[in-house]
């Protein structure tokens, strides 16, 4: 039984009497500990797909099944970290975190266990210094660096990535994605990352699923990233199995273009 599976799944959404189908048959399994990241065209429903599996948007048909058990409705076992922050403007670093552990564990874990895991979470993303802040006091970088410590804090069976890096500096990005790297090995977390970034998606994915455009939107093909870990990214400027991934990648997202742009 795979850890994540994604049955034939199909989303329209209905405005009216005009029905628009976004996704069409996404099937696709996943393995407990895989990185797997989503590329694609704007428009191709990768957002959607996401927001499927965390439970926030409801499927026209098929199924998405976490550990057997189908996937319905949003819960702590999905974690989502979105482009945006999301953090609460009025509470501190810490309390944003504090947040969602009190909501997960409170009849599970005393409340100076809790305050040791907030700890803890802020310690993996190197934020623990700003503890005391309040996100209006540190910059994007940090401030996303919170929002992935609050997904991580929930304890998610699986931890969704919603380009959690595309509105960052490229300096800051690059720090990040070594972040989750070294997050993804120390605690062997399935992710899934919704990404425009052809070289992200290759430097952090084991595999990387792209999909055709929309409407209608497909699994076109899925590549598997036979890179060991684990990886840096210096040494895989010149790495020959880096290259011809990006290369697949990059061409199949081309033709996706030229088909696009003859319609």
């Amino acid at each position: 039984m795979s850890y994540l599976k994604i049955d034939h799944v199909d989303k329209s959404f209905q405005r009216g009497a005009q029905t628009t189908a976004v996704l069409d048959d996404i099937c696709l399994e996943i393995g407990q500990g895989e990185f797997v990241s989503v590329i694609g065209h704007s428009g191709c429903g990768k957002s959607t797909l996401l927001n499927i599996v965390a439970g926030l948007t409801p499927i026209s048909a098929g199924a998405v099944l976490l550990e057997g058990r189908e996937v319905r409705d949003p819960g702590p076992d999905r974690a989502v970290v979105f482009q945006n922050h999301s953090l609460l403007p009025w509470l501190t670093v810490y309390d944003n975190v504090a947040l969602a552990v009190n909501k997960v564990f409170a009849g599970q874990k005393t409340r100076s266990e809790r305050h040791d895991w907030v700890m803890h979470n802020l310690d993996l993303v190197q934020m623990a210094h700003a503890r005391d802040r309040r996100p209006a006091e540190i910059s994007g970088g940090m401030k996303q660096r919170v929002g992935i410590a609050r997904g991580l804090a929930m304890k998610p069976k699986i931890l969704l990535l919603d380009e959690p890096f595309g509105a960052l500096d490229a300096l800051t990005r690059a720090h990040l994605q070594d972040s989750v790297m070294q997050i993804h090995a120390a605690l062997g977390n399935t992710m899934i990352m919704i990404t425009h970034d052809v070289d992200e998606a290759v430097l952090l994915s084991d595999r990387i699923v792209m999909m055709t455009n929309g409407p209608s939107a497909r699994i076109g093909e899925v590549l598997d990233i036979r890179l060991e870990r684990p990886r840096r990214r210096l040494e895989l400027v010149s790495d020959r199995t880096y290259i011809a991934a990006r290369e697949a990648v990059l061409k199949f997202l081309y033709e996706r273009h030229r088909f696009v742009e003859a319609a």
